[in-house]
């Protein structure tokens, strides 16, 4: 009997391990097979070497071999204005290095929007394109937009001033959609919260500065915040006290027509001598 039940015991467990066994070699076949279909079904994706941050990058910091690494990125995807080639991004060895001019975080890729040209540091003349002037405005909490102004910000410009036979202060659009490229000495453009600034510095061509400078000298300049992504061009708007409270503008009086005077009659005469007498004889005037 105890031979019986030890015979069945290792039939049993003999029968068990070789299910086993199938089921892990079965097991291992499928993930196999389901392992070449998915390599098999995925496209080959055409990659290139892209430079991104090592680690978060702020605004002014110089940018050096250190603080980047290269990874394989879609070609598809790829932004526009990435650095591919350690040369072009450290000329001549980093001898005159970039500087950070938009904070970027860790694992950014390194754009030409987001770096100086090597050896010229974060700032504005970095800011400023070719054939513009930087030009600074005087404002306070009322004409800066209660100090939501950022560097990268475009306003318009509107003038106040006193304009001889116009009654009291008269306010005029000058110019539409200013860049603004540093608020008071900060041309960092990821500042966070608000700032009271008492000067904007604004990229204009020279027209505008003359522009600019006439009318802060002659009046009060004000600033208005145009919206991202607003490319609508503002109409002339020119705004007096009579055309604000609504006060018809009187007609002048007529001055009197002054009328050249009329001819008088005028007679002409010939003198005759008759012996001892004059005789004067009327004749008619020829000239």
């Amino acid at each position: 009997m105890r031979v019986m039940f030890g015979l069945v015991l290792i039939v049993g467990l003999a029968l068990a391990g070789s299910a086993a066994y199938l089921f892990n070699q079965n097991q291992a076949e499928w993930q196999r097979r389901v392992q070449a279909a998915e390599t098999k079904s995925a496209p080959d994706v055409e990659t290139v070497p892209v430079y991104v941050a090592k680690r978060a990058l702020a605004y002014g910091e110089p940018l050096t071999p250190e603080d980047v690494r290269q990874v394989s990125w879609p070609r598809s995807a790829k932004p526009e204005g990435v650095y591919t080639k350690e040369d072009s991004l450290f000329p001549n060895g980093n001898a005159a290095p970039r500087y950070i001019q938009r904070a970027m975080e860790k694992g950014e890729a390194i754009l030409a929007v987001k770096v100086t040209e090597p050896g010229i540091e974060a700032g504005l003349t970095s800011r400023i394109d070719r054939g513009m002037r930087a030009f600074a405005i005087s404002v306070d909490v009322a004409t800066g937009v209660s100090g939501f102004l950022r560097p990268g910000d475009r306003v318009d410009v509107y003038w106040t001033g006193r304009v001889d036979g116009i009654l009291g202060d008269f306010t005029k659009l000058i110019e539409t959609g200013v860049e603004l490229i540093a608020i008071d000495q900060s041309a960092n453009t990821d500042v966070t919260g608000t700032t009271i600034a008492r000067t904007v510095t604004v990229a204009v061509n020279p027209q505008q500065v003359a522009t600019l400078a006439q009318a802060q000298s002659s009046g009060r300049l004000s600033l208005s915040l145009v919206g991202h992504g607003d490319d609508t061009v503002a109409e002339a708007i020119e705004v007096d006290q009579r055309s604000l409270l609504g006060i018809p503008v009187a007609e002048p009086n007529p001055e009197p027509v002054q009328r050249a005077p009329e001819p008088q009659n005028r007679v002409c005469t010939i003198r005759n001598r008759r012996g001892s007498e004059v005789v004067e004889i009327p004749i008619p005037c020829t000239d």
